[in-house]
């Protein structure tokens, strides 16, 4: 399917060179943003005219989420020893630059993605991030602002989101606990951080080393019932690399090839439902950062491979 898709895509793609969040040597490869950009490039998976550039998320936009001390904080570099412990990476303006144009990213993917049915932002997928404090390096919730502009905006009533890191998505699940115009899944390792777990709609609880097979097996279905039952005008899917069985942050045992069957699948029930998806591509902390680089892209290439195979969602309706 590789060579079926070279050229340009059938979507648009967002990526900021400033995305790298400067953290050197660290367990959060922040340098796999510009590696899965290059790869996308090199391998002529998408051409320079495939990418979008974000302008950083207005402030007014990540107050939609985060509370009025926690930007501050964050802006004139006022954390407390406390916040940057929970936050797991060193404070930086640099990282401040960064998730702003993550959110930024991930609202504009899900503008494309509404215009076109599939969009990615090459980072964002923060989802551990709470209104008024960072964890596990997230800072600021990037698909929450997007969900809460697009509805402030009047764009769409429903998100849902389904999330396939192999860490619990946190704070996603406190931001939209008892709201019921988003509708949250997330899969993860039962036996991993985050300590705590709020309550999504749907948590799928993954025992230590499930393979593909079940994981799979627990996924699809879940999916598939959410968007029958919920009927979401957009879908953000975070993409986690994390579940790779090489994952030194991860305790499962998933392969590339399960990984991209797993993105493929979900694409392809969103698709041949018409609901528009926006994808951030989230953790992965393989041995080799090369890993992670692969199975990010590849979630692109899924992509790719469900929109030719349904070359439009209303013709997946039809």
């Amino acid at each position: 399917m590789v060579a079926a898709i070279k050229g340009s895509l059938p979507f648009k793609l967002v990526y900021h060179e400033r995305y790298d969040l400067n953290l050197g040597e660290h367990v959060f490869p922040s340098q796999k943003f510009r590696l899965i950009y290059e790869m996308l490039l090199r391998e002529g998976l998408a051409k320079e005219e495939d990418f979008l550039k974000p302008d950083p998320a207005s402030d007014e936009d990540i107050l939609r989420v985060h509370t009025k001390e926690w930007v501050r904080k964050l802006k004139t570099g006022k954390l407390t020893a406390s916040d940057v412990m929970r936050l797991e990476v060193p404070y930086s303006q640099e990282l401040v630059e960064a998730v702003w144009l993550a959110a930024g990213g991930t609202t504009l993917a899900a503008r494309s993605a509404l215009r076109d049915g599939f969009a990615a932002n090459l980072g964002g997928g923060f989802h551990h991030a709470y209104p008024d404090h960072g964890e596990g390096f997230c800072a600021i919730h990037d698909v929450a602002v997007a969900i809460r502009k697009l509805q402030a905006g009047g764009a769409v009533e429903k998100a849902m989101v389904v999330d396939t890191d192999v860490h619990h998505g946190n704070g996603t699940a406190a931001i939209f606990r008892g709201d019921p115009a988003v509708f949250t899944l997330s899969i993860h390792q039962l036996n991993n951080y985050p300590g705590h777990k709020p309550p999504s709609n749907i948590d799928l609880n993954m025992d230590d080393r499930v393979e593909d097979e079940e994981y799979l097996a627990a996924l699809i279905p879940a999916v598939e019932r959410a968007m029958d039952e919920f009927r979401p005008e957009i879908l953000f899917y975070v993409g986690g690399a994390d579940p790779f069985c090489e994952d030194q942050l991860g305790g499962l045992s998933l392969t590339k090839a399960g990984l991209k069957k797993r993105d493929r699948s979900v694409f392809e029930q969103a698709r041949r439902r018409g609901i528009p998806v926006a994808t951030t591509l989230a953790g992965g902390y393989a041995r080799r950062v090369e890993d992670t680089v692969r199975i990010h892209v590849n979630t692109i290439l899924a992509a790719s491979e469900v929109a030719l195979a349904f070359p439009s969602a209303s013709a997946a309706r039809t």
